[in-house]
């Protein structure tokens, strides 16, 4: 029986192509596992100082196992997926990449929900009544608790667009999984994107992402978590700010009172970040 592709644009094959064309030197999971974290690396130090230093040590150290034209290859591989998801937003682009390599452990119950599934489940559970919610609460959440490659966030956020809501400026993504270069994944396709939010790396049912804040702008654990550029903008970093100033009104018995402390104090320095670059047509430069 023929292989059916899980592949659907040209830019999707170019990917596959480098990487099977570098595995006859290298682990074909190591080279993907290694890519996939050096690029949500770089795109997380452009806006999370605090994290930069230690995980552009582990950027640097990943550097070190390739050769000069291997390493040369990467940039060329993030511009295929730059290009194929701008082209073509509607899709898993990683997710169905990972698949058509075979790279999902099967062992561990590792398996994409297909991006056609994901996309009812988000028609679905779209609420009615959504543009009401939002012009109530000024935003709504969307969390997926076993994000994966981020498909089903992917799905939500197209939904979205065809409903005319503005996903960057009215809806906060938050994802957790428990496999760091799947929750990485997630995290470099929600960012290019363009959502806000924040993938949490760990265990949903052990370790689950806490907030300090009700409607999740305000996460604890912040070393696991990896904020998208889009968290950053003018209007998400409002909201943050609104919301720690809100811990100062009203004490919160469930938190270490450290932590809360820490969570408000940076206030100030985030309101000195420089500001993100966009394009002429709005759309945010990562690069």
């Amino acid at each position: 029986m023929a292989k059916v592709s899980h592949l659907r644009n040209d830019n999707q094959r170019d990917v596959v192509k480098i990487f099977l064309e570098l595995s006859g030197k290298y682990s074909l999971w190591q080279l993907w596992a290694d890519f996939i974290v050096m690029s949500a690396i770089a795109i997380s130090n452009t806006v999370d100082k605090d994290n930069a230093p230690k995980r552009e040590e582990q950027y640097m150290n990943i550097v070190k196992r390739y050769d000069d034209y291997t390493i040369q290859k990467f940039p060329k591989i993030l511009a295929s997926i730059v290009m194929g998801m701008e082209l073509d937003p509607n899709r898993d682009f990683l997710g169905e990449i990972y698949m058509e390599l075979n790279l999902g452990n099967d062992a561990g119950g590792q398996f994409f929900t297909p991006y056609d599934v994901c996309r009812l489940m988000a028609e679905i559970n779209r609420p009615a009544d959504i543009a009401q919610k939002i012009e109530a609460d000024r935003f709504v959440s969307v969390n997926d608790c076993a994000c994966g490659a981020g498909a089903t966030l992917i799905a939500f956020a197209n939904t979205c667009k065809l409903h005319d809501i503005n996903y960057q400026t009215d809806v906060l993504f938050t994802a957790q999984d428990i496999d760091f270069v799947t929750a990485c994944m997630c995290y470099i396709q929600l960012s290019l994107l363009g959502c806000p939010g924040y993938v949490f790396v760990g265990n949903s049912l052990t370790n689950p992402c806490v907030s300090a804040d009700k409607k999740g702008l305000l996460p604890l654990q912040t070393e696991n978590v990896w904020f998208t550029p889009m968290f950053y903008s003018d209007v998400w970093m409002v909201r943050r700010l609104f919301a720690k100033m809100n811990l100062l009104e009203k004490p919160i018995e469930t938190l270490e009172t450290e932590k809360v402390e820490e969570t408000i104090i940076s206030t100030i320095e985030e309101s000195l970040e420089p500001e993100l670059i966009e394009s002429k047509f709005g759309q945010l430069k990562l690069f």
